[in-house]
């Protein structure tokens, strides 16, 4: 009988929507500034489809960040995917 291997799934904060961690982008904010998950402290995922849709990413990164400035976020996060890629 073939073992089944368990996948970790994980929800995208913006749409709830549940996928394969490894399909999503984690993240973390530290003090109000985002940044990539290194290994430390509290994360959050984006799925693919949020990150295209830019009115419900904005709104999810100020709540998860605590933080008013959309533009700054915006701008790290740009940077962050194409630093990815």
């Amino acid at each position: 009988m073939a073992k089944k291997f368990h996948h970790i799934t994980r929800m995208c904060v913006s749409c709830r929507d549940k996928q394969s961690q490894s399909e999503l982008l984690r993240l973390r904010c530290s003090e109000g500034s985002l940044e990539r998950y290194v290994g430390v402290g509290r994360t959050f995922y984006l799925c693919a489809s949020c990150l295209k849709d830019e009115k419900k990413l904005t709104r999810s990164l100020m709540r998860q960040c605590k933080s008013g400035d959309k533009d700054k976020l915006m701008n790290k996060l740009k940077e962050i995917i194409t630093d990815d890629r």
